[in-house]
């Protein structure tokens, strides 16, 4: 069996360094604390994909995005997770730029209401955040709740995208 070849590379954001993983198949997951799993990924044989057109490509498109000039990503993905957590992300690309939902709604729109809690699970381990836009999603009363790498980032996530709090019709914070 062939060994799986991966690729890194370091961009700097408003939200911190992020790394960037790719494989063959396309983009593996971004990483917020960036720049240390970025040195461990290099230490440990991942190739440095400083030039690598999907990581070079996805560059662009974050700086895009962090400058107001891009609403939605075009990166081929290569999402690894159990079956219940792809859909989870596949339903996470269809909230759109400047939106959030529930976590309700988003079981909702899986098949059952019921399984909030499971999406708000799967949601924590979503390997490509801000790409797969699970910082969109907000508790059902309107709060900030539940993003891994904390309520800042996705409070600044969401006030870059122009969503405003709801109760009080202004940005988030």
């Amino acid at each position: 069996m062939l060994k799986q070849i991966f690729y890194t590379k370091l961009v700097q954001s408003p939200v911190g360094p992020l790394q960037l993983v790719a494989s063959e198949k396309g983009l593996r997951a971004v990483n917020f604390n960036g720049k240390e799993a970025h040195k461990r990924a290099l230490s440990e044989g991942m190739e440095d994909g400083e030039n690598h057109m999907l990581l070079v490509k996805t560059a662009k498109q974050f700086a895009e995005y962090f400058a107001g000039k891009r609403e939605k990503f075009d990166i081929r993905l290569d999402m690894q997770g159990t079956v219940f957590q792809i859909k989870a992300w596949r339903e996470l690309q269809k909230i759109p730029y400047g939106q959030t939902i529930s976590y309700g709604e988003q079981a909702k729109g899986l098949g059952d209401t019921k399984k909030a809690r499971a999406v708000g699970m799967a949601n924590g381990r979503n390997p490509l955040p801000i790409i797969v836009p699970c910082h969109r999603v907000i508790g059902s009363n309107g709060a900030l709740v539940g993003f891994s790498s904390g309520l800042k980032v996705k409070e600044l996530l969401l006030n870059l995208e122009g969503v405003a709090n709801k109760d009080s019709k202004r940005r988030i914070s």
